[in-house]
């Protein structure tokens, strides 16, 4: 059975670990340029990890519901996801003052991950 539960927490764990070794892969070549991109890079990249990985708990955390509840569920978890990121932007550049390019590019960079995590599974 490939939409099993179990099969969308393992995808969701997946991803998460990939998202946190592309950052960190990210960070140490970010570190050639200074601590202070490589910290940014780990910021954008811990962000959006763990707003996937939020995203996949409040997905799939629940058991079995019906498609609205699923469906709800979704956008919770999506919306959720989106105010880490916003959350994280909004420190790493007002508060910290961290660069914006490498913080943009690790950001980008672990979103990118699970949509090339979905390609490998269809």
């Amino acid at each position: 059975m490939q939409n099993s539960l179990v099969a969308g927490r393992r995808a969701a764990v997946r991803t998460a670990i990939m998202q946190v070794v592309v950052t960190l892969v990210l960070a140490l070549l970010f570190w050639l340029l200074g601590p202070r991109e490589a910290i940014a890079a780990v910021v954008g990249g811990a962000a959006a990890a763990l707003g996937s990985a939020l995203m996949a708990l409040r997905a799939v955390g629940g058991g079995v519901v019906g498609s609205g509840a699923a469906l709800m569920r979704l956008l919770g978890g999506m919306a959720l996801k989106w105010l880490v990121v916003l959350a994280a932007l909004y420190w790493a550049l007002a508060v910290a003052r961290l660069p914006p390019g490498p913080l943009l590019v690790g950001l980008g960079a672990a979103l990118v991950v699970p949509i090339l995590n979905l390609k490998k599974q269809l």
